[in-house]
């Protein structure tokens, strides 16, 4: 992203934050007035591939100059933007949304190797974390991978951390996607990595890494059961307006799988007993949280899936086309103001107030 489409994204961020913060009159503590509002009825905003760092230059520059030989998933100019840090994102611009990249790399080691042929130079990263077993974090195995956390236990721990020292933060919501594609599911090309498929014991694996971080009492995070409560699915929850109150949910967070999403729940109908929430079709016993991803082309649907209660996923922008030109119509203005680069927004069942 150049410089000025870059400032231009991040002012778009600040003038959000400025309304936020003068919405119960600058006070520093939170408003009482609206503690008890359900969190679905609020309106955030946040980042998509909220870890990346632009792609390494040589590499960039390599797809660039074989931008008509090669498929359009590598195109440059949409791989060609950068985010600030997680803790600035959340401290300086207001995200409360942020989404992260997830590979299974139960060994060690599959992703220690970095960069590829298109460029002349040694292929090993020298980063002694990813030669350890657990989660990793990156966009696209040998070819975009340059990230602020190579681990999702690191990046978890920055959260954790961020939160302690800011503790009556909104509730924030991590979506993590469960990536299983390499460059060869794109282009053929010898010696790259080969992700592996989710599975029950990745799962497994996953909570274990969550409990690692957030303690096995998990305080800080509003899991599935904590929502459903004593309804008897997630679905049947949301749709009774079980959501927590602004004042239950501060200092808290949601995560939520992006992605088929039965490796997870095999033994564990609607997510009971699990760490984390799945983006699941509307109306289905899972269902608390829903994507649509078009704003633009599923505005009636988000319309009503809200009024039902469950909280939508969507954005504005998609490889940087919309930040580019500066095309607004995938805003969501119907049901949310703001608009910024890499837009992931959660809206609201009646967005009466706004607050940080």
């Amino acid at each position: 992203m150049t410089t000025l489409l870059r400032r231009m994204a991040l002012g778009l961020c600040g003038a959000m934050l400025m309304l936020l913060a003068n919405a119960c009159n600058k006070e520093p503590e939170p408003c009482s007035d609206i503690e008890q509002l359900k969190i679905n009825q609020l309106q955030v905003i946040g980042s998509h591939n909220s870890y990346r760092i632009r792609t390494y230059e040589p590499i960039l520059a390599a797809l660039i100059n074989l931008n008509q030989l090669i498929p359009d998933f590598f195109n440059a100019e949409e791989l060609d933007y950068t985010h600030v840090p997680i803790t600035e994102q959340l401290g300086q611009f207001g995200m409360r949304a942020l989404e992260l990249d997830i590979y299974t790399d139960p060994n060690g080691g599959l992703f220690y190797r970095m960069g590829n042929e298109l460029v002349p130079e040694p292929i090993e990263s020298g980063i002694a974390v990813l030669q350890e077993p657990g989660f990793k974090i990156l966009h696209l195995p040998d070819l975009d991978y340059l990230t602020h956390h190579y681990t999702l236990k690191d990046a978890l721990q920055t959260l954790k951390a961020w939160s302690e020292a800011n503790p009556t933060h909104l509730p924030i919501f991590v979506q993590l996607e469960t990536k299983t594609d390499g460059v060869n599911d794109y282009l053929e090309y010898p010696g790259v990595a080969i992700p592996l498929p989710f599975t029950p014991e990745s799962a497994d694996l996953l909570d274990a890494e969550f409990k690692s971080v957030f303690g096995e009492s998990l305080d800080r995070v509003i899991t599935p059961d904590r929502l459903r409560g004593n309804y008897a699915t997630l679905n049947e929850a949301a749709r009774q307006g079980a959501w927590q109150t602004i004042a239950q949910a501060r200092g808290k967070f949601f995560f939520i799988l992006d992605g088929n999403y039965d490796f997870y729940i095999q033994s564990h109908p609607s997510f009971s007993g699990r760490v984390l929430f799945g983006f699941a079709p509307p109306r289905s016993t899972e269902c608390a949280f829903i994507i649509a991803n078009d704003s633009k082309g599923s505005i009636d649907s988000i319309k009503q899936w809200v009024s039902e209660g469950y909280i939508v996923r969507s954005r504005a922008d998609a490889g940087t086309v919309e930040a580019r030109s500066g095309d607004y119509r995938h805003d969501g203005s119907s049901l949310c103001k703001w608009r910024t680069h890499h837009i992931y927004r959660l809206l609201p069942t009646r967005p009466t107030r706004r607050h940080r």
